[in-house]
């Protein structure tokens, strides 16, 4: 399965903002299994997935470092 490039930003980025996984999932809505997945790369985050996830962080979606075209559906 592909690996997607952000994977390892997210994972970065949560580790610095000192979450768990399981922290991380608890305070998004979803299953813990759906974080490791996407930091593993093997889950594909839709552009809501990320916005969440970069809100949850305290982070701009841009820092993520998301692709242009999924930035513009977070702002719909």
């Amino acid at each position: 399965m592909e690996k997607f490039d952000l994977a390892p930003r997210i994972r970065a980025f949560r580790k610095l903002k000192g979450y768990t996984q399981t922290e991380l999932a608890e305070k998004m809505g979803v299953s813990v299994s759906i974080i490791g997945a996407i930091e593993r790369g093997t889950r594909h985050a839709d552009a809501k997935t990320l916005n969440r996830i970069a809100e949850v962080l305290g982070l701009d979606p841009d820092e993520i470092g998301t692709p242009g075209s999924a930035r513009k559906e977070w702002n719909s």
